[in-house]
């Protein structure tokens, strides 16, 4: 077995293990695309090693994507996929884990039509609603992780020869899962146990708002009665816990809906629906977006934020320290996965139910009545760098340095 086998292999096993940590009788729903199929192979092997009763495998093709976006008659992009979203929340309500495997082209819709990808992304975040609910309350197993294809080793890396690109971005993503440590479970459980004790500390604040300042940012972001810092593992509805995305670096909470004031300006682009958003502020008033601004993919930030009303308020606050290994490596990856775990960043869209205490068990009515947003779509973009400060303000008003020069100030 070569090196790069042997390291593809525990890439397998942490997925199947540590990611979605399959549980002897359950199934596995593995979303790939075919360049992956290697890969795929190897993880419906350990997932039955384990013993899990089925693998079940959605295949998707970049290139089938976009000639679907160019050549489909138009109404095709209204029309709900209630066959996939059946077949998600079936094996959702069956206790599956579900495995996002990604290669994704940055530039993969450039030029497509950018009304027919905004409908497409509504439909299908519609028709996909009652899976996403149980996604977002900690119901199911679910994690992603990522593989090289060259169009992204392309845009990553393109100073070095093309036909060493690929192999040059699966190096950088087994640093990225640690793979390139002894006993990379074993680092991942330390990993995790470092992030959980930076919640803890919040957790313990109960911080009513946050406060960030940062060249062309100054934003205020108020968080919700009961809010809960959480980290990279969760607990699924069984009592199992899974890791949602790998890598991970973030610590993080629901805002307050109504409570975001200011202004926040883009650190990193954003590859979001086959396209790069670039250079973007977004003004907030009472939690509510009221004007964007962007250098690049104006339209597409603007479609982004007019899915549905909820697309117009923030689900997410993270916190990801400047001093990280994905940032520390100077690599732009042109993917959120990755470089939302090298920046602070927030979310359009959806919060998460596991940010509030009790929300695990409430419904979408009783969320809003909390505070937390909701919506068809969740898209993080960045915002950290080595110049943002963050102020934790308590209930008494005083404030208290969270982050310094963009790196935890405890």
């Amino acid at each position: 077995m070569t090196d790069f086998q042997a390291k593809l292999s525990k890439y397998a096993d942490l997925a199947v293990q540590i990611g979605v940590n399959v549980q002897p009788g359950q199934i596995l729903v593995v979303n790939a695309p075919i360049l992956a199929a290697d890969f795929v192979r190897l993880i419906t092997a350990k997932a039955y090693a384990i013993g899990a009763s089925l693998v079940k495998v959605n295949w998707s093709d970049a290139s089938i994507t976009r000639q679907q976006f160019e050549h489909a008659a138009p109404e095709v992009f209204t029309q709900p996929p209630t066959w996939y979203a059946g077949e998600m929340t079936e094996f959702a309500e069956k206790g599956a884990a579900i495995l996002n495997v990604i290669a994704e082209d940055p530039d993969a819709l450039k030029g497509i039509d950018p009304v027919r990808i905004s409908n497409f992304q509504k439909v299908r975040g519609a028709a996909l609603t009652k899976y996403r609910e149980m996604q977002m309350s900690d119901k199911v197993s679910w994690s992603i992780v990522a593989v090289p294809c060259q169009a992204w080793a392309d845009k990553v890396f393109p100073e070095v020869p093309a036909e060493e690109r690929v192999d040059k971005l699966w190096e950088a993503i087994f640093h990225t899962v640690r793979l390139d440590r002894e006993d990379p479970v074993a680092a991942w459980q330390e990993h995790l146990d470092t992030l959980e004790q930076k919640a803890n500390v919040l957790n313990a604040k109960k911080y009513k708002k946050l406060h960030y300042i940062a060249p062309g940012t100054d934003l205020s972001i108020e968080l919700p009665e009961g809010h809960i810092w959480a980290q990279g593992d969760s607990i699924n509805a069984k009592g199992h816990s899974f890791v949602a995305n790998m890598p991970t670096e973030e610590v993080f909470t629901a805002p307050l809906k109504t409570g975001v004031n200011g202004t926040v300006r883009s650190t990193k682009p954003l590859s979001h629906g086959g396209n790069i958003i670039d250079g973007f502020s977004i003004s907030f008033e009472n939690g509510r977006i009221v004007s964007v601004t962007a250098e690049q993919g104006q339209e597409a930030l603007e479609h982004l934020i007019s899915m549905d009303e909820g697309a117009k308020y923030l689900g997410e606050v993270a916190l990801v320290p400047h001093k990280s290994p994905i940032s520390e490596s100077n690599i732009l990856y042109y993917n959120t996965l990755f470089d939302e775990n090298a920046s602070n960043h927030l979310a359009i869209g959806m919060a998460y139910a596991f940010c509030l205490e009790g929300g695990k068990d409430m419904n979408p009515e009783q969320l809003i009545e909390h505070g937390l947003n909701n919506s068809v779509t969740h898209v993080d973009f960045m915002i950290g760098s080595a110049e943002m400060n963050i102020y934790g303000i308590t209930a008494d008003g005083t404030e208290e340095p969270v982050f310094l020069n963009g790196n935890w100030a405890f």
